[in-house]
This record gives structure tokens, sequence and C-alpha cells, in this order.
């Protein structure tokens, strides 16, 4: 007899104990099998997953809201230790009942990519890496528990990190230089603490590797995100293009900034901030008026868009300002049962809090697109793809800043807010690179990366190749730390070269949309609504982009950008 699955509610498992989602598991494992049965079968074991999934998520929603929550954190590293690896043994066996099933390459021929993600999944998959990952997973937790928990008195106030960098973009120099000397002392604190807990989580890596009879945890992790469309020579490829096509834009916007500030040399207090003599962008006060803001900026570019963002301002899946305690960074969670994002970031009232907001929002948006797809696995884009449907989301939206069409600025710092986000774009690509590319050497030198010193130093190795114009002397211990300070490295290893190449997706978009706003976002709607059924290059030609990363690429897009930049500097005066 067929076990009944209902999974309208997640109440219906407890996520804290795998006995509660056991025999939803079991009754999948022993039920009949044939040609005709075999859809409404992975149908139900998709609503298993989606439950468990979404179970899961609500619980670490909880634990980054309120890393001081101790009962919220004991919940989500149950969950971790309790269920999930019980959950990775239960989807094995179900992969390979169906993959032992005779004719299912027939059944699934309209599945062509899922049954290849399973088939690699089944082959990557040891037993006894399921206990490894529990632990690195407890280990991630921590680094969010330490870094979570950073907060300075600073003139006479407690602030957090988020609170912190925010006064980067301060017009006083001196306020600036005290806030990232702060910054950099609480992270300089817990040195000799995520040295250790980086090594720790190296060793386990190689081991589950190792345990998975790839040659590196490179190779282990290629395999894992199922980039087939790409290898680590493409990564390097991508990595020179970015130094010769975009690092010079970079130093040219440095070197104007320097001469504007009327400074002998950058020093990293200088970097966010600036250079007018207007104040500072505040382009809001608290979180009701981002949403309403952005509300009206989504109803510009496509009502539908604008829609979806009213259903999540009114089911309350919004959280937005910063706040003691809070987990660092921004998010996008899509919930699989009940087909609906939930946005966390740590507002300060900064324009990139608005591009974060936008950024997140295309994530949400890509959600909605995808979420009448049948399965579970097929709502599931790949990472490079999903960044796309975000950064997209940020150029796509950039005419209707202005108050006239609901947005958040006069004409001019409109095109302030443009120029930082377009001049960000420019660094960021050289620093996606250093992260990359020190990911890259990690895992192919791990017994050299066990010495925290080396790390060191190939960090400021790539520093100096792709960063070279910021003037860092007498701050050396921080310069070559930097990779403490990047979550990814510790929680999500070789998850980032996703962001380049979906900016280089993104920004083909917004070329698109330079001369036909509305078949470009036809375009992107349609790629997105397409989920995790087609190619990473597939996805990108839907979207009517191409999947390449070359100079000549970049070049065209980085020239493209920098004229933008000079047209909007006439706007901005």
């Amino acid at each position: 007899m067929r076990t009944p699955l209902l999974p309208d509610s997640i109440d219906i498992i407890n996520p804290r104990e795998w006995a509660t989602c056991q025999p939803y598991a079991e009754e999948l494992e022993k039920r009949p099998l044939s040609p005709d049965t075999i859809i409404q079968w992975l149908t139900d074991w998709s609503a298993l997953n989606a439950l468990i999934d979404e179970a899961g998520l609500v619980l670490y929603i909880k634990k980054t809201i309120d890393t001081t929550d101790s009962e919220a954190e004991q919940a989500f590293l149950d969950f971790i230790m309790n269920v999930q690896p019980h959950a990775a043994v239960a989807e094995q066996r179900l992969k390979r009942r169906l993959l032992a099933f005779e004719g299912v390459d027939e059944v699934m021929a309209a599945m062509p990519l899922l049954l290849r993600d399973m088939r690699n999944e089944a082959d990557l998959f040891r037993d006894e890496n399921v206990p490894l990952n529990t632990k690195l997973g407890q280990m991630d937790n921590e680094y969010g528990k330490i870094t979570g928990g950073f907060s300075a008195v600073f003139d006479n106030e407690e602030k957090n990190l988020s609170q912190l960098r925010a006064l980067f973009q301060n017009k006083d120099r001196d306020v600036r230089r005290r806030a990232w000397t702060t910054f950099m002392g609480l992270w300089d604190s817990k040195r000799g603490e995520l040295n250790q807990l980086y090594a720790e989580m190296l060793t386990l890596r190689q081991q589950v590797a190792a345990n998975a009879g790839v040659a590196d945890y490179r190779e282990y992790a290629f395999r894992k995100y199922g980039r087939f469309s790409y290898t680590p020579k493409d990564c390097f490829t991508f990595h020179a293009a970015i130094e010769t096509a975009v690092v010079p834009a970079a130093s040219r916007l440095y070197a104007k900034k320097r001469a504007k500030l009327g400074l002998d040399s950058l020093r990293p207090w200088d970097a966010d901030v600036e250079p007018s003599d207007a104040p500072a962008l505040t382009p809001y006060h608290k979180q009701a008026d981002l949403i309403q803001g952005g509300l009206n900026i989504f109803h510009q570019v496509d009502p539908e868009l604008g829609h979806y963002m009213s259903i999540m301002a009114e089911e309350d899946l919004l959280d937005l300002d910063t706040r003691a305690g809070k987990a660092l960074g921004g998010y996008c969670i899509g919930f699989p049962v009940r087909k609906r994002p939930f946005i966390f970031m740590n507002g300060t009232g900064r324009h990139d809090d608005v591009q974060t907001f936008l950024h997140e929002s295309g994530h949400a948006f890509h959600v909605f697109e995808s979420a009448d797809l049948p399965l579970v696995w097929q709502q599931d884009p790949p990472m490079e793809f999903c960044e796309v449907a975000s950064m997209s989301m940020e150029l796509l939206t950039a005419p209707y800043f202005t108050k006239e069409n609901g947005g958040f600025y006069s004409p001019a710092d409109a095109a302030r807010a443009r120029i930082e986000h377009l001049e960000g774009i420019i660094t960021f690509l050289p620093y996606m690179a250093v992260v990359d590319a020190f990911q890259h050497w990690v895992y192919t030198h791990p017994d050299e990366a066990m010495h925290s010193n080396n790390c060191d130093a190939t960090w400021d190795a790539l520093w100096s190749r792709f960063m070279p114009d910021i003037d860092w002397r007498d701050f050396d211990d921080m310069r070559v730390t930097g990779w403490h300070r990047k979550p990814h490295i510790f929680g999500a290893p070789f998850y980032y070269i996703e962001y380049g190449m979906a900016q280089v997706g993104a920004l083909q978009i917004w070329r698109n949309s330079l001369t036909d706003p509305a078949a470009a976002l036809t375009a992107y709607r349609r790629a997105l609504a397409l989920g995790g059924t087609k190619t990473l290059p597939d996805l990108f030609a839907a979207a009517n982009v191409e999947f390449r990363f070359d100079t000549d690429m970049l070049t065209g897009l980085i020239e493209l950008v920098e004229q933008t930049i000079e047209e909007l500097r006439q706007e901005s005066k």
C-alpha cells in the first residue's frame, strides 16, 4: 500500500528527526516500478525532496536571522546532523533504483539533463562522505557564528560589520579610516581561529575527494556542481581575459578617483567613497521605504514582476535591515513547497543596499518564473544562470531609479547611483578572479595550503596581479588575509566563478535592452522559466546572449560600461 504523501505543509515532518521522514523514503524504495508508474514515482520523490528541503531552509533562515539564538542554531544543527545524512543515503538508494530500471533512458527521454545529473551524482556518492559533509556543514555554521557575532563600539555606538562597512563611504576621511581599522581589527582578532577552521575544512574536503576516487577536491567540486559546460582551463582563460580587458579599466577608475580626491595614493578606506562633493547617497531609511521603492521600479520594468514583489511584501517574505546578531551578507531562498522566495539582507540605507535588493529580487523572480515546472530538480537551474537572473535585474531596473518613476533619486543622483553600480562591475571582476584563482591553487596544492602563511602569500600574489591600485602600506597583515573575509571560500568552495560568468551574461542582456528593451525582457523571462531543463549554454542562448568569456567579449562589454559611465557623469552634474 502506497504511503500517502501530502506535501502541502511542512508540518507533517519534524526537520530535526529523520524518523518522521523515513516512512515516505522507505515507501518510495519499495514501491513497484513500471514504465507506466515511474513518472508518478518521480513526482512523489520530488515532493518528498521539496518537503525536506523546505523544512531545512526554514531552520536555516531562523538561525541566520539571529545568530545569538541558541535554540534556532541547535534546531539547524539537528537538521544537518540528524536529517541530512539519512536523506543523502536515501537519495542515493532511490537514484540507484531509478538508474537500474530497465528502459530508463526511454521512459525519461524528455528529461535527459535530469537523468545525466542523477547518474553523475550517484557515481560521485560515497557512504563514508556523508558524515564528513555533515561535519563540514557544522564547521560552516561555526564560521557564520564567528563572523555574525562581530561588533565594536564606534563613536559611542555598537556597530556590526555591515554598519561599519557603511561608513567606508563617509565623506570624512578620518571617519572612513577609523571605521576601516575597526572593521579589520575585528577580523584580525579571529585570525588564528579562522586559520585553524579552514585547515580542518581543507583536510576533510581532501578526504571527501579521495573517498570519491577523484584526483583532488577541485575535480570533485566541478562534478558536484554539475559543471559540464566548462573546465578549469576555461576559468583560467576567463582570468586572463579579465587581466587584459578589465584590470586596466579598473586602474583607470581608481586613478580618476585618486585625482578627484586630491590624494597621492588610494588607501583601502578610500576605495568605496564617491569622490564628488555631493553628499553620500542615502536612498532610503527603513525597510518599508526600500520595499516600496522597489515595488514602484519593478512595476515600471514589468507589471508581472511588480506583482511578484507585491506577493513577497504581503506574505512577509522580506528581511532587509541589518541588526545586531544577524548573519552577514544577503541571499534569496526558494521554498519548493510553497513556491515562494524569501530575501535576506543587511541594509543600512546605502545605494549598495538598493543594488543588493534588486539583485536578490532577480533570484526571487527566477523562483516565481520556474515554479510551475513539475519536478523539484527541474526547478533548480545551474548557479551560473541563477546569477544571470539576479545581475540582469540590477541593470534592467537602472532606468527607473528616479523619483518620477517611484524610485529613490533625483535625476542627478540616479546618474550617480548608476555610476557607482557600473564602476562596481568593473572593480568586481578582478576581485572575482582573485577569489576563484585562489581556490584553484588551494585545492591543487593542499599540502601547501594547510599552512596559513602559504595561503596568505598566494592571496597576496593574486591580489597584486588583479588588484594593484590600492595602497595597503602598513596594513600588509590585513591585505594578505583577505581570503578570511570571503564566506564562499569557507562554506562553498569554487562557488564564485558563477558571479563572473553571470555578470558577462547580464551585461549582454543589458546591451540588448539598450536597443530593444521589450525583446530583452521577454528573452530574460523566457530563459528564467526554463529552470534547469536546459544546458547552461542553452539557457544563455534562450536569453539571447553568448556563453563565452574571452578577451574580445570582455573588451566590448567593458568599453560599453566605460562609455555609459562617461555619459552618466554629464547627467550627474
